[in-house]
């Protein structure tokens, strides 16, 4: 048996917890003993042990890439568990200790973001090559864009996995619940109901979902958008929203726990993230249950969304261009129910949690067996 122990800096459920929660719902147990590393009091510890992994628990480390005080009690975990392979999720202590102990190392890049000026060149780059090169053994990029950031930086791409996420299938919600979601946010007969899933951030470009909103509201257009999340940004959106007097079609539903009653009552998703997006799991979620999307062409949404097939791509920050596809999705029933089958097929064949943990243990396995 292979033991690799996960160590992650996230405090709340983001993409990377979600991430390890779909693998350790399907690693196979016979080969693998896992154990999860996370900072005291993380929300990510009741979900991992219900499904029977152990948590070990740190102070520091929370929400923090670098945490040099977390350094002594990472080691003497390491040491007490004494793990075959070591794979850390945003954490570079988490990396450091593991080279300090001589485990093998995996990283994993679970974001899309620009790249600083200061690593493309010259010292910076000289520098984050040789230290990222050395505190990992293998790097897995979490989209085609992710892998690109690093190589940006400098590191080697042959140092570098490609492994797309992958999520359960969203099981639908009966009549009933839907009956009841579609009261409580005034969804009507012969709405087109739209949704973007995100955090409200700025560089979630929700700003140009409202601007098309606009658009089709001026079009006589019948739909509804369902604005699902929260964030900084919510009071500046809903502001936005009400200036354009869209509080009819526009609606912020807050954090929605349960995203099966959401994807549910949706005909189309939407993401306009212009940066930061990988490979977005509520585009998978969406996909499993047939929904196209429009998504700009920014970050991973190229290797999730393919263009005719399961959606479309518009130009980032383009509403314009967001709007056509949209519209031509809206109008063009038979391209839309040939998308619907086209979306359940890909995910099948690319895009569950099978798959993805499959591919990791992979990894584990050629890490592993290179001592």
């Amino acid at each position: 048996m292979i033991k690799v122990l996960n160590i992650i800096s996230d405090s709340n459920i983001g993409g990377a917890g979600r991430c390890v929660l779909n693998f350790l719902k399907y690693y196979d147990r016979k080969k693998f003993g896992i154990m999860v590393v996370m900072p005291k009091g993380s929300l990510l510890k009741p979900e991992v042990e219900k499904l029977g992994v152990k948590v070990i628990e740190v102070d520091g480390i929370a929400d923090k890439s670098m945490d040099i005080k977390a350094i002594g009690k990472i080691n003497k975990i390491i040491k007490k568990t004494n793990p075959d392979v070591i794979h850390t999720h945003g954490t570079v202590t988490g990396r450091i200790c593991a080279r300090m102990c001589g485990k093998k190392v995996i990283y994993t890049r679970h974001s899309v973001f620009p790249v600083s000026e200061r690593i493309k060149k010259g010292v910076g780059r000289f520098v984050n090559k040789t230290l990222n090169e050395y505190l990992a053994d293998d790097i897995i990029a979490v989209a085609e864009a992710a892998k690109e950031n690093l190589t940006d930086g400098g590191i080697a791409p042959e140092r570098i996995k490609v492994i797309l996420n992958g999520v359960e299938a969203v099981k639908p919600k009966d009549e009933a619940v839907k009956a009841e979601v579609r009261e409580l946010y005034g969804i009507e007969e012969g709405d087109f109901v739209m949704g973007i899933m995100a955090r409200l951030e700025k560089v979630k470009g929700h700003e140009y979902v409202i601007d098309v909103a606009e658009k089709l509201k001026a079009k006589g257009a019948k739909f509804k958008i369902l604005i699902i999340g929260v964030g900084n940004e919510e009071e500046n959106l809903k502001n936005l929203a009400e200036s354009k007097e869209l509080g009819d079609v526009v609606k912020f539903t807050g954090f929605i726990t349960d995203i099966s009653r959401m994807l549910s009552v949706m005909d189309l998703q939407l993401n306009a993230s212009y940066g930061t997006e990988a490979t977005s799991l509520a585009l998978l979620e969406g996909m499993s249950l047939g929904i196209p999307a429009v998504v700009s062409d920014y970050g991973g949404n190229p290797g999730v969304i393919f263009p005719g097939e399961n959606g479309y791509l518009f130009k980032t920050k383009d509403s314009e261009d967001m709007l056509n596809k949209v519209e031509s999705l809206m109008n063009d029933k038979e391209a839309y129910e040939s998308m619907k089958k086209k979306c359940v097929e890909i995910f099948e064949k690319k895009f569950t949690a099978e798959i993805y943990s499959r591919n990791i243990e992979a990894v584990y396995e050629d890490v592993y067996n290179r001592r």
